[in-house]
């Protein structure tokens, strides 16, 4: 029989639920932590994401870092919010892990009780107010940032929402990057976005932000050739979300190392 929590009335928030009934298990209800802990657990790296005609693409590198060591070399880190959004996380990869599964838990409670899907700002102002909550671990070091897009029913157009520590939550023009290598990948993108992409053209401006990531970021992995592991690229349209199949990310990663043999820096942008 369920405690009597759970037949209590209450708001639509699963998150407030939570703070009631079992407060610990959110992510930011911690032990204290050493300042240098951040050394110690693995982050992830570099997220990116554009938008297209159609909606918009979101592409994480697989590497996870702990200090200057290589903590993972396959880590994912672009997931699945619900069917028209998705979520990248850069920072404390643990933490980050846990503020995914609960926003998943806070999308899905909501649509239960009130029998409709949230807006796409409802969903993002949501994920600011998980954020806020590990506020208290981002000042020791373990900062969660992630960067959230999806197609909004309303407007039929891909949005993507940046974050700061403190839950500050601001909506990217055309594209946008978080992490580490963050910096290289929107200076490639400045000079590869175009408006009016296609899915895959977009796609392929998306991989080469985080190729010229991690051609300058260590802790950016590029495309691992000999054990075929690729970027997780995802994209979210009027259709829904679906994630790229890892044979055709490879294929267009092959492309992209093909013409950086050529010319190691990368495509040249058009000057009109």
């Amino acid at each position: 029989m369920l405690p009597e929590a759970f037949h209590a009335n209450g708001s639509s928030s699963f998150t407030e639920f939570l703070s009631h009934y079992a407060p610990d298990r959110l992510p930011g209800a911690h032990t204290h932590r050493r300042q240098d802990d951040h050394d110690l657990a693995p982050h992830g790296t570099t997220i990116v994401a554009a938008t297209f005609r159609d909606g918009v693409v979101m592409a994480g590198d697989r590497r996870a870092t702990m200090g200057n060591l290589i903590a993972q070399r396959d880590i994912e880190k672009v997931f699945a919010a619900d069917e028209y959004s998705c979520i990248g996380i850069a920072g404390s990869a643990g933490l980050a892990n846990e503020v995914v599964d609960l926003f998943k838990v806070e999308l899905e409670h909501y649509e239960k009780i009130e029998g409709t899907v949230l807006s796409a700002d409802g969903k993002a102002n949501r994920l600011a107010t998980l954020i806020r909550s590990n506020l208290g671990l981002a000042m020791q070091g373990l900062a969660v940032l992630p960067l959230f897009a999806g197609f909004d029913l309303r407007q039929r157009v891909g949005r993507i929402f940046s974050y700061d520590v403190t839950g500050g939550r601001y909506e990217e023009r055309e594209f946008h990057a978080v992490g580490s290598g963050s910096v290289f990948a929107r200076g490639a993108l400045k000079k590869l976005y175009a408006e009016d992409m296609t899915e895959d053209a977009c796609t392929t401006a998306a991989i080469q932000a985080l190729y010229d990531a991690a051609d300058d970021d260590s802790a950016t992995g590029g495309p691992d050739l000999t054990r075929r592991i690729f970027p997780v690229v995802s994209v979210v349209t009027g259709d829904g979300y679906r994630r790229i199949d890892d044979d055709a990310v490879g294929a267009i990663a092959d492309r992209v190392i093909n013409a950086r043999l050529n010319r190691p820096d990368g495509p040249q942008a058009p000057l009109t």
